[in-house]
């Protein structure tokens, strides 16, 4: 049986064969020493990459994210952040749970940016009946924006704002590469004035395992300590990095192909009836479609066929919403997407569809 064609997100890649290899014959050490060769040069490398002092590799994007939110924050302090942000809706409170820290949630524009105005209001006053805010945080690219990426005029102008009130910014730039690729630009460009940042090696960049956090040398002191109390002080995980440093050296040079695909299937799909694209919102590898209610199968049914039928695998994103999210990747091709098409072509002008009741 052929492998699934698998678009419900890029976390499901799997390593390639040159990661296999370099996996293989990894030089390792006890990390919580301080001594894995390959980690401490994966650390080295995202730094210098990202234009920054320092690098701490940690196992997941969301233990990234909590680890700099914790570093930066103390209990009873405040974060900006968007109400559609990954570290707000899909992080299982973790800020909440682990620090104390309280979210003051901003509304995320179709661009992916909170309005300037609107970060700027929300900035408490020194008062002691309010909490302090610490931190602003960015996510580039957004996610639930259609994977939305955030120019480096704008990060400098949220940066600068929240400097003048003495505030660090974070960034969770999980597929910062994509946003780089989308925008032309190297991705030290779009960080150039973040605090913090977490980049994520295990989407479209295609590692088994693995986020990293970059920023001062100060700041990843602190955020090893918290790394350990975290539970994410790992040993031998060269193993893990050798991964880690060709995804952060030779994938980034082929998002541009993710995007196409991506772009490819927008297109496509426009065409089909009971879909809903706006394909002028397609900047990086993801696509949002909606079936219209007059669609011949509910969503959940439309996506339980794909998969028994056509060993597609195509998840609904918001259900209520009739909604799907189509993420492509490493392991997708065009060859890919046009079969996908023509099953979902099949599937809502199929005769003996009639319109769920």
């Amino acid at each position: 049986m052929q492998p699934a064609i698998d678009l419900r997100s890029d976390t499901v890649t799997v390593p390639t064969p040159a990661m296999r290899d370099a996996m293989a014959n990894a030089p390792v050490g006890d990390d919580v020493y301080g001594e894995d060769p390959t980690v401490n040069q994966l650390q080295a490398d995202a730094a210098a990459l990202l234009g920054k002092e320092a690098g701490l590799f940690v196992p997941s994007g969301t233990m990234g994210n909590l680890t700099s939110l914790l570093a930066h924050c103390q209990r009873g302090d405040e974060i900006i952040v968007g109400k559609e942000a990954h570290i707000f809706k899909y992080e299982a409170g973790g800020m909440a749970m682990y620090g104390g820290i309280q979210p003051n949630t901003l509304p995320v524009q179709p661009d992916g940016t909170l309005e300037l105005d609107a970060i700027r209001a929300a900035i408490r006053a020194d008062n002691p009946h309010m909490p302090i805010t610490r931190l602003v945080c960015l996510e580039n690219t957004q996610g639930t924006m259609s994977g939305a990426p955030l120019p480096a005029a704008y990060v400098s102008q949220v940066a600068d704002l929240a400097h003048e009130h003495g505030i660090k910014l974070h960034i969770d730039g999980a597929r910062l590469f994509n946003a780089a690729a989308a925008l032309g630009v190297e991705a030290r460009v779009l960080v150039r004035d973040a605090d913090s940042v977490s980049l994520c090696l295990s989407k479209g960049l295609c590692a088994p395992v693995g986020s990293v956090i970059v920023g001062s040398r100060e700041f990843i002191k602190q955020a090893h300590r918290v790394r350990k109390s975290l539970g994410g002080g790992m040993r031998q995980a060269g193993i893990l990095a050798a991964a880690g440093l060709i995804a952060l050296h030779e994938m980034p040079l082929r998002l541009h192909e993710d995007h196409a695909t991506a772009h490819l299937f927008a297109q496509e799909i426009a065409r089909l009836p009971y879909v809903d694209v706006d394909v002028t919102r397609v900047k990086t590898n993801m696509v949002y479609f909606t079936l219209s209610a007059d669609a011949p199968m509910t969503v959940e049914q439309f996506s339980a066929r794909l998969k028994a039928e056509y060993n597609i695998l195509m998840r609904p994103y918001e259900p209520r919403e009739r909604k799907f999210r189509v993420v492509t990747h490493y392991w997708i091709t065009q060859d890919h997407i046009r079969q996908t098409v023509e099953a979902m072509r099949t599937l809502l002008t199929a005769r003996e569809a009639q319109p769920v009741q």
